[in-house]
This record gives structure tokens, sequence and C-alpha cells, in this order.
């Protein structure tokens, strides 16, 4: 069976939660499937079992495969460090931290690595669903590829194309897409996936028969417009979440800092019913609010320092109720943030911070890279994972006193009994739900939606010719 790629028109186009319905599909089919993306640019990453870090994305469509993530299903992770640099994260472990230009210089060592990964999960894998990214028509980048036609010219990939028809101009992207794609893609294109269609399908009959006869391209399926509020890929995603709030019992004003990372553990706090969460941008009095959480960071010291210029540093000492921060939130809660190697800042330093736990937060390389279950606060097994280079002496791994709570571990309220209690000290009506049923739902459900709408034999028999 050849390997599948799915490709979009641009970026958003939906490529992400394609390839995961295509996984669940063809798992649910008895295959064995490897979801993968050679390159991914995000700061909401996760850690496998074997103590690698890939993007939440790769991490999401290998729980819809039904199998374990793996370091081979994202070779190369870049996280942003400002000041147009990257982090550098390939196989799974940090390689180091260089400008684009120099990052872009090392791209033909970087496709060594790619290929290395994808030829292993060819061996390991009945079907590996490659996921492209942006657009595979960038001409001025193809030969800085790694997701796109690299992986469809190298490994002689099926293809699909997503497009958005939600943004507008489908046809135009579509055309143009089809006609500045490389020979080598196009020959082995199966046909387009029309994505994010709003009203009555049958309005869009003609504009089917339009991509097929004059465009010839088979149209696959046109799939209904249908929000999946787990694992978003970027932050812009973010703004995406449909809230479904019903007897709101607790207000959360969630710090978004330019460096926010991990907003994953937003997921369980953004699909509860009781519980509204508002994302801070800039300086607002944070008293209305029940809580405030510090999320993850990318970048804490200069997050810190955008708080200092926000007025929320001074806005958040001031508030007198609950308050938690995970990793980089956490460690914001501390006396000071030491960083002598500048492996959060360019420059090497120290800079003063919340004051909240009397513990200094040191930045030391390698990364801390875990996954598990955690004795956490009077909880003996929470399970999620640490990314992060900060130690801290005092408290490593959680704290809590009074109002002032945080922990080091990703993934702490997705526990249904920690979220619930804790909720509950705040407004003892909270009744609280099954995050991890909640989860299964939206990724089955997805899935269901693109079974129905699309041509999935129409694609095996692509695979298999």
């Amino acid at each position: 069976m050849k390997p599948l790629a799915v490709f979009g028109t641009s970026s958003d186009a939906g490529k992400t939660s394609v390839v995961m319905a295509l996984c669940r599909i063809f798992a649910d089919r008895g295959l064995k499937v490897a979801p993968f993306k050679a390159q991914n640019v995000s700061n909401n990453s996760a850690v496998t079992v074997e103590g690698r870090e890939i993007s939440r994305a790769q991490c999401l469509q290998a729980e819809a495969a039904r199998v374990e993530p793996c370091h081979l299903f994202n070779p190369v992770l870049l996280k942003s460090h400002g000041q147009s640099s990257v982090q550098v994260i390939v196989n799974g472990l940090v390689r180091q931290t260089q400008s684009i230009g120099a990052y872009y210089a090392d791209i033909d060592n970087l496709k060594l690595d790619v290929e290395k990964s994808f030829a292993q999960l060819l061996e390991d894998y009945d079907l590996v669903i490659a996921e492209g990214a942006g657009s595979p028509v960038e001409l001025n980048l193809l030969h800085k590829d790694l997701s796109n036609t690299f992986i469809a010219n190298t490994f002689n990939t099926k293809n699909i194309l997503v497009a958005d028809i939600e943004r507008g101009g489908v046809f135009a992207s579509i055309y143009g897409t089809l006609e500045l794609m490389d020979p080598i893609m196009r020959r082995n294109l199966i046909g387009v996936v029309v994505n994010k269609f709003r009203g009555n399908r049958r309005f869009f009959d003609e504009g089917e028969k339009i991509i097929s006869e004059r465009f010839g391209v088979p149209v696959l399926g046109v799939l209904p417009f249908q929000p999946l509020n787990i694992d978003m890929e970027d932050s812009q995603s973010l703004q995406n979440y449909q809230q479904r709030l019903n007897a709101v019992k607790i207000r959360v004003a969630v710090i978004a800092y330019p460096g926010l990372s991990n907003y994953n553990d937003l997921d369980a706090l953004m699909a509860d019913p009781e519980v509204d969460v508002e994302l801070i941008h800039s300086y607002r009095p944070l008293q209305p609010f029940d809580m405030v959480l510090l999320p993850g960071s990318k970048t804490v010291i200069r997050d810190m320092q955008w708080l200092k210029q926000q007025g929320l540093f001074q806005e958040i000492k001031r508030f007198n109720k609950s308050l938690f921060g995970i990793c980089g939130g956490f460690q914001m809660l501390c006396t000071k943030l030491n960083d002598p190697d500048a492996l959060e800042h360019d420059t090497a330093g120290t800079e003063t911070g919340l004051n909240f736990i009397y513990d200094t937060v040191t930045y030391e390389s390698p990364k801390i890279l875990r996954r598990g279950s955690y004795p956490l606060f009077s909880y003996p097994a929470i399970k999620g994972y640490e990314i992060h280079s900060g130690r801290m002496d005092k408290y490593p791994l959680y704290y809590q006193r009074d109002q002032v709570a945080g922990t080091h571990v990703h993934g702490v309220f997705d526990d249904n009994g920690f979220r619930s209690d804790y909720f509950k000290a705040i407004n003892p009506d909270y009744q609280g739900y099954n995050y991890a049923q909640y989860r299964e739902t939206q990724i089955q459900g997805f899935t269901d939606m693109v079974l129905n709408n699309l041509d999935i034999d129409a694609i095996l028999l692509g695979l298999l010719s």
C-alpha cells in the first residue's frame, strides 16, 4: 500500500483534522496507521514514552489511530524563540537554537533525518499518512521544503488536496495550486476535498462539477464546517475554540502572553460548560474573575517582562483569589528567574518574578522531558508530562499554599478528580464533567462526519493502485 499525503491550498485549510479522521477511519478498518509531519512549527508539544518531544497535532493523530505517539511521527519541530530565531528539535531532542537563515542553511542535513524517520515508519506500519505544511506551491521555498514536495517526490506518496471554502476563493485556490503543483505530486493526486462548507450541500453541486470537469480532478467529498475543540495546533487556532457554556459557575482569566505555549492545557477548561474562559492579551482588571491561570510559556523571561510592560504584573500581584501556574506560568510565580546561559532569553541574566513562591528558577540544559503518573498535591497519580529547562530547588514539581498553586506537569486539569475538587473549592455548586469522554466524543464525532462525506473507497483504491 502506498503512503498517503494530505496537502492544503493554504495554512489552516484543515489538514491536521482531516489526517486525524483518516487515521481513525483506516485504523478501524484493521490497518496499523502512523501519522507523520516532517516539520512542524508550533509551541504546542507533548512528550512520548521514550522521553522525546513532538507536536501535539501528531499526538492527537496518533490517539485517533490508536497507536502510541513516537518521535518518528514528527522528526523536525521548530519552536519560536523570538528575534527571528527558532529552537530546532530533531528526533524529539533539542539540537540547537539558531536563526531562520542558519536553519535553512542546514536543510539538507535535516532532509536525511526526515528520510530516515519516514522510511522506518514504512517498515513498521501498514499505512503512513503524512500531513503537509502550509501550501505545497510556495515556489520561492520549494528548495527549502521538508513537508510537501520533498515527501511527495521522495516517497512517491498518493496525495489529497484540502481546500478551505470558508475563507472564499476556493476555485482560484484549487486551480492555482493544481497549475503550480509539482508534476509528480500532481500525477499522484487522488482528488480534492472541499472543507468547512456551510449551508445546504446541494448548492455546491455545480461547484463540484466545475472542479471535476474543468479542472480535471475528482472531488472526493465536501466536508461541512465542524469545529474540533481539542489540541489546537497554534495560538491562532486557539481563537477558533467554541465554548459550550451553560450555567456558568466560574470565570477564569488566562494570561495570553506572546510566548504562550502548550495551550492544550486549556482544552479541559474551555470544554467545560460551567467554566467561562477568557484570554487576556493586554491590561485589564482581573478582580471580576474567580481564577487567574498562568499557562505555559516558551520564553518565560520575555513574557515576564511583557507582564510588567502591560501592567498585568501588578494586577496579578493584587489578585486575592485562586491563582494557578503551569510550567512557565508556575516559574513566574517564583521570586527570581535566573538564566545564566541565555536558554530562555537573548542574553544571560535574571528577572524578578511575582514572588508568590519563595524559590529561584534556574534554566539549565538539557531540557527535562518526562511523561507518566505524578504524585501532585494530595493526589497519588495524575497523568501528565513535563517539558521545561527551568529547575526549582524547593518545589521542583508542584506548590500549593492558600490560594496559590502551580506545577511543572502539563495535563493536570485533564484529570477529572483534580479539576472537580479544585473548582468546587472555588464554587461548591460546581458539578464537573468527564473530559476523557468528551475528548473521545470530539475525535469520533469529527471522524464520523468525515466518513459520511468523503469517498473513502476512492482513496483506498488510489492507495492500492
